[in-house]
């Protein structure tokens, strides 16, 4: 007895091969992930470096406000009245503001006390124009003894 062995069907055509690799939409899709990503990347690092940037602006003035002030009255009395000035070449641009201090639940009630010392306000607002600008404003209270006041 001959056993009669299955023969898988002729196709038409050449034989085909298992195709390996990527398809023409396969690649443009992974190069277009790849170019979204890339831009938020860029984008976000474009803005961290602006931050950076600002926090310079921001840290230099900062140090610059507190050397004014730890210095104010040092080397001349305070007198009331308001100064300008700038620091590194007109890149900061800061005016010191100098008035008594009038006591908030007191009103405009003057003060009784002539000779003794007196409370002035300091307020410092510093200006810059690089990136954007900015502005910073400090408000302080000195007691000035009777010896530093000036003359009226």
């Amino acid at each position: 007895m001959t056993h009669a062995v299955a023969r898988p069907r002729a196709r038409s055509g050449p034989p085909r091969r298992h195709a390996h690799g990527f398809t023409l939409l396969e690649v443009l899709v992974a190069f277009a992930l790849l170019a979204l990503s890339l831009t938020l990347l860029l984008g976000t690092l474009s803005g961290a470096a602006r931050q950076v940037g600002q926090a310079d602006l921001r840290s230099r003035a900062v140090l610059h406000a507190q050397s004014l002030l730890a210095g104010a009255g040092v080397q001349a009395p305070l007198q009331e009245g308001r100064q300008l000035g700038q620091w590194e070449n007109n890149r900061y641009q800061w005016s010191l503001q100098v008035r008594p201090y009038v006591e908030p639940r007191a009103g405009n009630a003057a003060s009784d006390i002539a000779a003794g010392p007196r409370l002035v306000e300091l307020e410092l607002q510093v200006r810059w124009a690089q990136q954007r600008g900015g502005q910073l404003t400090w408000r302080t209270l000195r007691l000035l003894p009777p010896v530093l006041e000036s003359a009226p």
